[in-house]
């Protein structure tokens, strides 16, 4: 007798998406345990760990944003390689606010946040009719561009970049504005993409030529898409631009563009909190790797090449799955 697997909602879930939800503290706690539990875990953990790890965290945090920033992108039809042009513009913005004019980290970071994410729009906006790869392909060749009119024209320090940059003041500080901003952007985000705004985008990725044909404006949505994306984006790069006290070239780097996407590979795209998930797994791994000099890139290339082919799917999801459903193998007549 041939049989196959077969997937079934757990009894709990299945009473938590009703008004049991309200009246039982079992459902309330499988409700509330997956979106506490990390949370938690997070700002427990900086408590043991050295000055060293949280620097690390913070940096974590920081690529967790660019890589929810990616998956805003891709919701939107948008599939970006250009995240590290957000990063750096928003990056210079803070920078030189506070280098040339002397204006106080919070409010250079606001400030080139909105900066950021206005002018990465407007940069991008002639493009938003490129879909696929010709999208990616610009979005891959214009920080490339800036950071070669930077070396050539010697503006912003050059080559050098600019140092002397103020802090936020100590690391814990920044860990708790870099903690508190990336979890309020990720379920910030996860709840805009659950209401109609969200399914519009959602559309727009699945079959633009059909929302189109309903009346809507796709440009006008993608713009507004993008503008929150690229600020995202722009936000990381303006706190890391004070956390690292300097801001050069080095901010268009490809490394903010390629390890957001491996996160979102990793984690699993199309939910936010896959990309974060990503981020969290690859950034502390590449830093305990380090000390296996040439041997870590091999190393961190075969667990994620592993790990996208052992879980094509995300580990978000699968946990996900595991947590929500269980299997079961049942007889099938012929």
């Amino acid at each position: 007798m041939a049989q196959r697997r077969e997937r079934i909602d757990r009894g709990i879930k299945v009473r938590s998406d009703d008004v049991f939800a309200l009246t039982s503290w079992r459902e309330m706690a499988y409700l509330a345990a997956p979106r506490v539990f990390p949370v938690l875990a997070l700002f427990i953990l900086v408590l043991v760990a050295s000055v060293y790890w949280e620097r690390v965290l913070v940096t974590t945090c920081m690529f967790a944003l660019l890589a929810m920033s990616w998956d805003i992108l891709a919701s939107a039809g948008m599939v970006s390689l250009g995240q590290s042009l957000f990063f750096g513009i928003g990056a210079y913005i803070a920078g030189t606010l506070n280098y040339y004019l002397g204006i106080s980290p919070w409010l250079t970071i606001p400030i080139a946040t909105i900066g950021g994410g206005l002018v990465s729009t407007l940069v991008l906006l002639p493009v938003l009719r490129l879909r696929g790869i010709y999208f990616a392909m610009v979005t891959m060749i214009l920080p490339l561009m800036i950071e070669r009119i930077v070396e050539a024209t010697k503006i912003f320090g050059g080559t050098e970049g600019i140092s002397g940059i103020k802090t936020l003041g100590s690391v814990h500080i920044e860990f708790v504005v870099a903690a508190v901003v990336v979890w309020t952007a990720l379920f910030g985000f996860r709840r805009m993409m659950s209401t109609d705004y969200g399914l519009l985008l959602k559309g727009i990725n699945d079959n633009d030529r059909a929302v189109m044909s309903a009346g809507m404006n796709i440009y006008y949505y993608k713009a507004q898409a993008l503008f929150m994306a690229s600020s995202v984006g722009a936000f990381a790069g303006a706190f890391m631009t004070h956390a690292y006290q300097f801001v050069g070239m080095p901010v268009f780097a490809l490394d903010y563009s390629i390890i957001p996407i491996a996160s979102v590979a990793v984690g699993g795209a199309g939910t936010l909190a896959g990309p974060m998930l990503g981020s969290f797994i690859l950034v502390p791994l590449s830093e305990l790797l380090r000390g296996l000099g040439g041997l870590r890139v091999v190393i961190y290339a075969v667990i994620l090449v592993v790990c996208t082919v052992g879980l094509p799917e995300g580990v978000f999801h699968y946990l996900s799955r595991k947590y929500n459903q269980f299997e079961r193998w049942v007889k099938v007549e012929r």
